[in-house]
């Protein structure tokens, strides 16, 4: 993908941070599988999974922590 959408980290709110650690999220999946038809294909294996929905779950808090840190969203 060529497109440059992720310019920074920074955010307005924790709630902004938090919707861009699911696009990071969901960016991550297309990259690792481009092929959009193998995407929808393999949904129902882990739409239905509570592990699969557990990891897909820490993948965005992961990414959550990343823009928090950058952030600084814990600094008293």
């Amino acid at each position: 993908m060529a497109d440059q959408w992720l310019t920074s980290l920074i955010t307005p709110t924790p709630q902004a941070g938090f919707e861009l650690a699911i696009t990071l999220s969901r960016r991550g999946v297309k990259y690792a599988q481009p092929d959009v038809d193998v995407l929808h294909k393999l949904r129902p294996e882990y739409a239905d999974s509570a592990a699969g929905l557990t990891a897909a779950s820490q993948v965005v808090a992961i990414n959550f922590q990343t823009i928090a840190a950058a952030n600084g969203y814990w600094r008293g």
